[in-house]
């Protein structure tokens, strides 16, 4: 292998041409259809580098000609690019304590399909025999439209599943074997596939940032509440993992103990987030109300019945996230918040639209309130954050690309592992 100063910068120069790709790739999925002109401003690039990037992209089948643009053209009309969706696939496998769901996405951000169980979570081995299945079917399902596309395999759990069921209201046998077994090990022995895995926080967020508000800005914290309740940091155009990948556990954040006469006291002078903003929060809630939820599907008829207890609980879940938002923001100095949730649009955005008063009343002095904004995916957040792992980390310009650059795939053949 040659080496030495002429080495070097051949090494160098891959990997800023790799980084240049996804620049690129990044750009076309913000515009969504765009020139090559178009890409050369975005991507502060010359019209010669564009034009031989979006022809490797081209070959590679991650980009692909939709048509010309005729109006207030001068001269030739500007041909028209897009991502090619079928250019590359993620399957994204999510494993919450009372769900398990498969998904698989395009590289457009479509999700084209999705296996749900809704069940308390069973053990490893069992639930590692229900995801291969799903697994290996959505594989299928993606070579039918593209052979030999799929990336590979994000896995998006939370973290400590044995713990906290007090808080959740659960008693499950089965979620204390989860704490030492390495379930993304396992799921890559019994696919072959390469498997990256999340905090499901942290998932939820990737998405965001792949396919959502991240099209806009490069820098937001995301809160979901959930079941729990969990988030994830987005700065400069990539997620922060933390020292131990919980960057972003909104859920453990300390806050005032709640009022509500339903709330067990804390055992210290402060609670956690996750016993106040949560849908177990809400559940335990009800329940003291006398309107006792089994399922999540029961929660929209149990709110129903009970509107004086959801008002309660309403308020006592957006007292609570006054704290947490605000020193996320004074942490990270970021304009935006991006709240997101499995309760559906009309709630959330009443939550949103409290959250938004409550800040400007505590907002310090000299200080102004972040942008708050709604999430884009809801309930499929997770799921289609996990299926976007494989993509990001393939495609999205991160500054580690230029200290180890990785190949995007090329047309026809998927990656070995």
């Amino acid at each position: 292998m040659a080496s030495g100063p002429t080495a070097e910068r051949g090494l160098t120069s891959a990997r800023i041409r790799h980084y240049h790709y996804r620049i690129v790739l990044q750009r076309l999925r913000r515009l969504r259809e765009a020139s090559k002109a178009d890409l050369a401003r975005a991507a502060n690039l010359t019209n010669t580098a564009i034009g031989e990037i979006v022809a490797d992209l081209r070959g590679l089948g991650l980009i692909s000609v939709i048509g010309k643009r005729y109006q207030g053209q001068r001269g030739q009309p500007a041909t028209l690019l897009r991502l090619e969706p079928t250019g590359a696939y993620g399957i994204g496998v999510r494993i919450d304590r009372n769900r398990i769901e498969t998904a698989l996405v395009d590289l457009g951000g479509r999700l084209i399909d999705k296996r749900s169980h809704c069940k308390a979570l069973p053990s490893p081995e069992e639930t590692l025999a229900l995801v291969t299945a799903d697994v290996e079917a959505l594989h299928a399902h993606a070579d039918s439209l593209s052979p030999g596309r799929v990336l590979g395999i994000g896995l998006a759990q939370p973290y400590n599943l044995g713990a906290w069921l007090d808080r959740l209201h659960l008693d499950g046998p089965t979620l204390a074997l989860w704490d030492d077994f390495d379930f993304a090990a396992a799921l890559r022995a019994s696919t072959g596939l390469d498997v990256h895995a999340e905090n499901d926080g942290t998932a939820a967020a990737i998405a965001e940032l792949f396919y959502g508000f991240g099209r806009e800005s490069d820098d937001f914290v995301y809160f979901f509440i959930g079941p729990a309740v969990g988030g994830g940091v987005v700065l400069a155009g990539d997620y922060r993992r933390g020292i131990g990948g919980n960057a972003g556990d909104v859920a453990m954040l300390p806050v005032p103990a709640s009022r509500l006469p339903s709330a067990p006291p804390p055992s210290g002078p402060y609670d956690i987030l996750l016993a106040r903003a949560s849908i177990a929060a809400l559940m335990r809630h009800l329940a003291w109300r006398g309107h006792a939820v089994a399922r999540l599907s029961d929660l929209p008829a149990a709110i129903e019945a009970c509107p004086d207890g959801f008002e309660e609980w309403l308020a006592d879940c957006v007292e609570a996230l006054v704290g947490p938002v605000l020193s996320a923001q004074a942490l990270l100095d970021v304009p935006n918040v991006v709240l997101d949730g499995d309760l559906g649009t009309p709630i959330m955005e009443e939550i949103a639209r409290r959250l938004r008063i409550a800040l400007v009343a505590a907002i310090p002095e000299a200080r102004s309130a972040p942008v708050l904004r709604l999430g884009t995916f809801g309930s499929n957040a997770h799921a289609l954050g996990a299926a976007s792992l494989p993509l990001f980390i393939d495609f999205a310009p991160r500054a580690t690309v230029l200290d180890n650059a990785r190949p995007v795939t090329p047309k026809g053949e998927a990656h070995a592992h």
